[in-house]
């Protein structure tokens, strides 16, 4: 189950929140430098994120699934957020380019419906980016951050999942070495965790930054469409109102 956006806003607003949007945005931008001229969507929370690439993508929307909620993005412009189902995102086949996913596969209610939903509406040659609880990290087995609910993933299940789901993965990467101890002083040291766990690829980390690319050659399945029930009846001869003549 999704939490509350509230709760999400609230995360992101405290010290310990600034520390993960820095390090994942960090890891986010690494795999993005350059997304000038293309079209992005962030699925789930994205929007501490998102702000990266608003001023240089030539369209830029947060869609936040129902049952967590919406909140206004950005706060001081024309609204780039909506509220969706997850499962049938309000997009035409093949309409963007690149697609962001946070705080998402994780509580999904349909974790696969959403990966193929996801498949539909990038275009041809599009990359998907999937940050994800890491299983074996900190963060994930503590629920005072949105990084400890849902279901968290090994490397190895992300990748079956995604190539369940159509998707080539194509690079890796960590992020939030640093245990989260929401305590000012100790948030200090946050830098000197991260260099050293990327330094010794330390198993550890909160979280796992995945790119994968869109499966071309895989068919779409169609849509069967809801088509209205009406009894079939068999004809009945009804007597003129003249009666029947003799």
């Amino acid at each position: 189950m999704p939490l509350d956006v509230v709760d999400l806003r609230n995360f992101y607003g405290q010290a310990l929140g600034r520390v993960a949007r820095r390090f994942v945005g960090r890891g986010i931008r690494a795999r993005w430098q350059d997304v000038h001229g293309l079209r992005v969507v962030g699925i789930g929370y994205p929007t501490p994120y998102l702000g990266l690439f608003r001023d240089e993508a030539e369209r830029c929307l947060a869609f936040m699934p129902a049952a967590q909620g919406v909140v206004k993005w950005p706060s001081d412009r024309p609204v780039l957020a909506a509220l969706v189902d997850e499962d049938e995102l309000p997009l035409p086949e093949a309409a963007v380019d690149r697609v962001l996913l946070v705080h998402a596969i994780e509580t999904s209610q349909n974790v696969g419906a959403l990966l193929r939903e996801v498949w539909r509406v990038l275009a041809a040659g599009g990359r998907l980016l999937v940050v994800v609880p890491n299983r074996r990290g900190v963060w994930a087995r503590i629920d005072t951050t949105p990084f400890g609910y849902g279901h968290p993933y090994s490397r190895p299940q992300i990748t079956h999942l995604l190539r369940e789901t159509w998707f080539t993965p194509t690079g890796w990467d960590e992020a939030l070495y640093v245990p989260p101890i929401p305590r000012k002083w100790f948030l200090r040291s946050a830098i000197a965790w991260e260099r050293t766990g990327h330094a010794l690829s330390a198993p550890f980390a909160g979280v796992h930054i995945v790119e994968a690319t869109k499966q071309v050659y895989r068919a779409v399945p169609a849509r069967r469409e809801r088509r209205r029930l009406v009894p079939a009846l068999d004809p009945v001869l009804a007597p003129s109102p003249g009666g029947v003549p003799g």
